[in-house]
C-alpha cells in the first residue's frame, strides 16, 4: 500500500505533466479515481489501491524511477544545455517525469551505460567515491602503449597532473589499440587522463558495466528502459570497500 498523494503531484510524476498542464487535465474531466471524475488537484488518491485513469488510461505511479540508457555520441549528461542535446531528450515520453537526472556522467564524446533517476539517495550511493563501485570501460587508443609496464602503472594508480593521482585501476589489453579499464572512482575525465599521461589519446570510450550490472547488449544506442528490481540489486552487488592495491 502506498501513501495518499495529491492528484496534481501524481499527474506530474506519473505522466510528466507540468503543474499547469495537470490543472487543465483535471478541470477538463480527464482524470477519474475508481470511476469517479475528480477535478481538484488537491484531492488525494492511493495509486497502489485505487484505479486512477488519465484520458481513460491507467496511471502507473512509482515513487522513484530508475532508467538504463545506452548513451550515444554527441549527447551531454545534463538536464539542460543551451548548445547540445541532453540525455533527458532521449527518454521516451512514457518514461519521462520531472526531476529525472543522470546519476553520474559520461562526457559528450563517450558512449554506453548511463543510469537516470529522480532518487537522490540512490544516485549518491551510485557515485559516492567511498562506495568504491567498479565502473568498466572499453577504450580505443591512437598509439600502441598497452604494455605489461602500463598494466602495472595502472595497478599502482596513475599521476594525473596538478598533484592528483588516481586510485589503483585494472587495465586489461584486448588488442594492440583496445583495452578494458576498471576504475573505482569518478575523477573528471579520469580514463582519458590516465592514458594521456602515458602517451596515448583515447579515440573511443564506452562504459559497459557499473557494479555488478552490465550494459544490456539488446539496448540500441540512444535506447532507454526501466531497470528491473534484479538489475537494481545487481548494481551494488560488487561494491568493494577497499579496491585491490589500496594501501
Amino acid at each position: 500500500r502506498m501513501a495518499m498523494i495529491r492528484l496534481d503531484k501524481l499527474l506530474s510524476s506519473a505522466a510528466g505533466l507540468t503543474r499547469s498542464d495537470a490543472k487543465r487535465k483535471l478541470s477538463s474531466g480527464a482524470v477519474t479515481v475508481d470511476g469517479e471524475t475528480v477535478k481538484s488537484g488537491s484531492c488525494k488518491a492511493d495509486p497502489g489501491v485505487q484505479r486512477v485513469l488519465l484520458d481513460g488510461r491507467p496511471l502507473l505511479y512509482r515513487e522513484h524511477l530508475y532508467l538504463l540508457m545506452n548513451k550515444p555520441l554527441g549527447v551531454v549528461s545534463s538536464t539542460d544545455d543551451p548548445r547540445s542535446p541532453t540525455v533527458l531528450g532521449l527518454v521516451p515520453a512514457p518514461l519521462f517525469r520531472r526531476g529525472l537526472f543522470p546519476a553520474g556522467r559520461l562526457d559528450k564524446y563517450s558512449t554506453g551505460m548511463l543510469i537516470l533517476t529522480d532518487d537522490g539517495d540512490f544516485a549518491h550511493r551510485l557515485v559516492a567515491p567511498r562506495k568504491h563501485l567498479p565502473k568498466v570501460y572499453e577504450v580505443t587508443l591512437d598509439a600502441p602503449v598497452l604494455t605489461p609496464a602500463l598494466v602495472g602503472e595502472f595497478a599502482k594508480g596513475v599521476y594525473l597532473g596538478g598533484g592528483e593521482r588516481s586510485s589503483p585501476a585494472l587495465l586489461e589489453p584486448l588488442s594492440a589499440l583496445r583495452a578494458r579499464v576498471t576504475i573505482y572512482e569518478g575523477i573528471y575525465h579520469q580514463v582519458r587522463r590516465m592514458f594521456d599521461q602515458n602517451g596515448a589519446k583515447v579515440t573511443a570510450l564506452r562504459r559497459v558495466r557499473i557494479g555488478g550490472l552490465a550494459l544490456d547488449p539488446s539496448l540500441p544506442e540512444g535506447g532507454c528502459r526501466e531497470l528491473t528490481g534484479g538489475e537494481l540489486r545487481a548494481l551494488f552487488a560488487l561494491q568493494n570497500p577497499e579496491p585491490e592495491g589500496t594501501p
